[in-house]
């Protein structure tokens, strides 16, 4: 298993996740954001996302993190395995603000040069609303996830660490093992 799909809301730390799977498993990281967001936060146009995102899955290996909901069944149908950070909404949200806080100003490595950390009311409206507007959604397409899709799931940052590194938690596999195909 080389392909390795993290969703969740924003704040939930698909990123940093995504970053240390590739790290662990010497993958290569694919942040969606850095391929949709351009210079100034200009997003690019969705037939234009659609093919490349096309040539990003055809990759042979990857960890691949972002939400981008309305592409999410197209890249599960060539993933092996899909994390779902569904951690709660008071989490994800005091991270967001954290995470502004932090890189304020600046362009995070997880987005394309130019795209400086600010504050964005529509963003944090997204961000407050993801678990009544876009998580239903995010669920039902996870939930018909093709039978080759090893769906993972975990509702808090304690249950990711244990899914990271316990055998037990995953019925004898850890989650680096189930990436790698051994578990």
């Amino acid at each position: 298993m080389s392909r390795i799909l993290v969703v969740g809301c924003s704040g939930a730390g698909k990123s940093t996740l995504a970053r240390q799977l590739g790290a662990r498993l010497h993958l290569p990281v694919v942040h969606l954001d850095r391929h949709y967001w351009n210079a100034g936060w200009r997003p690019t146009p969705d037939t234009e996302f659609d093919v490349h995102l096309e040539t990003l899955l055809a990759e042979p290996t990857w960890v691949m993190d972002g939400n981008y909901v309305r592409t999410l069944a197209r890249r599960l149908r060539v993933a092996d395995v899909a994390v779902f950070l569904d951690f709660s909404p008071w989490v994800c949200r005091t991270r967001v603000i954290r995470r502004t806080v932090r890189w304020f100003g600046r362009a995070r490595p997880d987005l394309a040069p130019g795209c400086r950390e600010q504050i964005d009311g529509e963003f944090l409206r997204w961000v407050w609303n993801f678990h009544r507007d876009v998580l239903p959604e995010v669920k039902r397409i996870l939930r018909a996830a093709p039978p080759s899709v090893r769906v993972l799931t975990a509702t808090s940052p304690r249950e990711l660490e244990a899914l990271m590194g316990s055998e037990r938690a995953l019925g004898g596999a850890s989650l680096a093992g189930a990436a790698r195909g051994t578990g």
